[in-house]
């Protein structure tokens, strides 16, 4: 290789600290959530004695399941619940992310996504080469992710009605989920202990295995990746066979056999355009207008994105949980006993339930 593409190479591979701070910077944000979340909980365990500190909102996004119910609730109603508005505007801005630069709030934002390369980044280190598992039990684990989220999608789109969906928004176990998920981590069982670290030590030998296999929100983002127009692109005619930007990608996309990356598993990490040692070989093209992004900006475009849609949500006023200290004090005298449908079968029973209620109240 020529001085010439080294230097080229050497300077091209900034995008890669570019994301690695993007990605710190968006971890240590959520430890802060968290940190604030504590102080919440503890006021809540004192009941009151204690120094009140306001629920952070930020948590609501880390509650995947209820933000999609309330993204289906806005889509069917027009109105945004009021528990998880925050859950809400993050979703959206997810969703945004995903389809002007593809799956890239998995590479971008993620702390799992982060503590995954971490943890994958040592495995390599270990094994001095990436495993990957063979085709016959890479795809049929590759579709679990798909079959959690079709399951979900079901449950939510097509078994639960507008009335049972508001039911459950309103409902005690989805106002207090974020409490309940706390002492989840807090008061952790020995079987998640055990699920934790098989899922740990599994990422050591293969690269991102909760994300490649089972993770139905990457599922998700990857399916929508499809929409964006922003694809990365190989000149053929430029193109040396040197294989590199296929060894550098972490999802064991052939990059070097194709003309547009165009898969799920692509999360718009741009690992192989900075390992591409030819200039204008590996970029990123917008598919519609056939120009040429500059990749130095994306990172700043997908940045400005997230903060564009959640401050939306803060300047309209629907950012924080419309329940008040006291009400949050009266709700966790009762946590215990709020439980989560665990079946189709008791999400019907919603719909019965819902529309029991909505009969007798227009009576």
């Amino acid at each position: 290789m020529s001085e010439k593409k080294k230097i080229i190479k050497n300077d091209e591979a900034g995008i890669q600290k570019k994301r690695f701070v993007v990605q710190v910077l968006f971890s240590l944000l959520c430890i802060w959530i968290g940190i604030e979340f504590y102080y919440f909980i503890q006021y809540l365990e004192s009941g009151g004695v204690e120094k009140f500190l306001s629920r952070p909102p930020g948590v609501d996004g880390f509650l995947p399941i209820s933000s999609l119910m309330s993204f289906y609730y806005f889509f069917i109603s027009g109105n945004i619940h009021p528990a998880h508005p925050a859950g809400f505007f993050i979703f959206i801005g997810i969703i945004v992310i995903s389809l002007v630069f593809g799956k890239s709030f998995c590479s971008w934002f993620c702390p799992i996504g982060l503590l995954s390369e971490v943890i994958g980044d040592f495995g390599e280190k270990l094994f001095r080469r990436k495993l990957k598992l063979p085709k016959f039990l890479d795809y049929p684990l590759r579709s679990l992710k798909y079959l959690l989220l079709g399951f979900l999608f079901y449950s939510v789109f097509f078994v639960m009605s507008e009335a049972a969906l508001k039911m459950f928004l309103d409902s005690p176990y989805n106002l207090m989920s974020d409490v309940k998920m706390y002492y989840f981590f807090a008061d952790i069982s020995r079987t998640s202990i055990i699920v934790i670290s098989v899922l740990f030590l599994l990422s050591i030998f293969i690269r991102n295995f909760w994300c490649r296999f089972l993770c139905p929100y990457g599922a998700l983002l990857g399916v929508i990746s499809f929409l964006s127009p922003n694809k990365i692109k190989r000149n053929e005619v430029s193109c040396i066979d040197c294989n590199l930007c296929a060894k550098a990608c972490p999802s064991f996309i052939k990059v070097d056999k194709v003309k547009y990356v165009i898969s799920d598993e692509c999360s718009s990490c741009m690992s192989c355009v900075d390992a591409c040692p030819v200039k204008d070989t590996l970029y990123v093209e917008n598919i519609l207008t056939k120009k040429k992004q500059n990749k130095k900006y994306i990172a700043a475009i997908i940045i400005l994105v997230f903060m564009v849609i959640t401050g939306i949500g803060m300047v309209t006023g629907n950012w924080h949980s419309q329940l008040n200290k006291e009400e949050y004090l009266i709700l966790y005298k009762d946590l215990d006993s709020f439980g989560h449908p665990t079946g189709t079968s008791q999400i019907r029973d919603l719909n019965q339930e819902a529309g029991r209620d909505k009969i007798e109240g227009s009576k």
